[in-house]
């Protein structure tokens, strides 16, 4: 696979539409051209004490970032018809589907691709496939795990090395 996004969601509670921040690496000829982070308000607008100590956010982080709307309408040029990427799809698809619902946004269908259900076919000899251990097993040390950029970028890493 040599062009699409790879893209990463935090999440303020348990919530699927409490997306905080995202982060979106674009590929594009095999190679990382593009990059897009930004937080945003949540909704519902409260953090949980458990999200929080993952990711490191809170309300005062988010309390004057722009809404999901406002966000998606940067990230919508930037990925123009690229299929997506995500470690764990199922999260990440669930919270974009989620967000677009409460805001009352038309869901364009995405394409959806997973870097978890692949690595564990290629790397099944692996402990475990969370995506810091993923990564590293194709060459890139994840320093910042679950800050939304980094987590998109070691994504679009991995997906480089085996989609």
């Amino acid at each position: 696979m040599e062009n699409f996004a790879a893209i990463d969601f935090e999440t303020a509670n348990f919530e699927r539409s409490s997306v905080c921040s995202v982060g979106v690496v674009v590929v594009r000829d095999g190679e990382i051209v593009d990059s897009f982070y930004s937080l945003i308000q949540p909704e519902p607008n409260y953090y949980n004490y458990r999200c929080r100590m993952v990711h490191g956010l809170s309300r005062s982080d988010t309390d004057c970032a722009p809404v999901f709307p406002e966000v998606w309408s940067r990230i919508e040029p930037l990925i123009g018809g690229l299929p997506l990427v995500a470690h764990n799809k199922s999260f990440d698809e669930g919270c974009l589907k989620a967000v677009f619902r409460v805001y009352g946004m038309d869901y364009p269908d995405y394409e959806f691709y997973d870097t978890l259900s692949r690595s564990r076919r290629v790397f099944h000899y692996l402990d475990n496939h969370q995506l810091q251990t993923v990564a590293a097993e194709c060459g890139y040390n994840l320093a910042a795990h679950h800050h939304a950029l980094a987590d998109a970028e070691a994504c679009a890493w991995i997906a480089r090395e085996i989609l």
